[in-house]
């Protein structure tokens, strides 16, 4: 059964090549965020993208069952590319056959969606402004 969860960010929560990071809590708990950095990592290395000039997002989702981590990046103009891991125990696991995004993820997504429309999308396009928009609802 649907309930919401706590979904944070913060404009200042961006990884080392600027990509914007979101948490999210089954628990309605604060997420560390420690958690998840060193698997975005490993991410990061396995995509050919230019993350320091890709507009992009991750979201730390502890969730009922394990913690979920979701890569998004936008490319090819307006097309979502996403990887999504899940630890159980001590181990990351990427199996797009098992594992996906889900509802709560798409919350985030579609704020997300909205905000590239805004700053990369419109004719006017702003890596910056884009790195600097976070929704309102989710800041402290």
């Amino acid at each position: 059964m649907f309930k919401p969860r706590l979904i944070q960010t913060d404009k200042d929560w961006l990884d080392a090549d600027g990509i914007k990071l979101y948490t999210i809590s089954a628990a309605n708990l604060p997420v560390n965020r420690s958690d998840y950095l060193g698997q975005l990592k490993v991410l990061k290395l396995k995509k050919d993208f230019d993350w320091a000039r890709t507009a992009a997002f991750a979201i730390f989702h502890d969730g009922a069952s394990a913690k979920y981590l979701v890569l998004v990046a936008w490319g090819n103009d307006n097309e979502l590319f996403t990887t999504v891991s899940v630890r159980k125990s001590e181990h990351w696991f990427e199996d797009p056959e098992a594992y996906s995004f889900c509802l709560w993820d798409m919350e985030v997504m579609w704020a997300e969606r909205n905000i590239y429309i805004e700053t990369m999308y419109s004719g006017v396009e702003s890596l910056d402004a884009y790195r600097a928009t976070r929704p309102d609802q989710w800041l402290p």
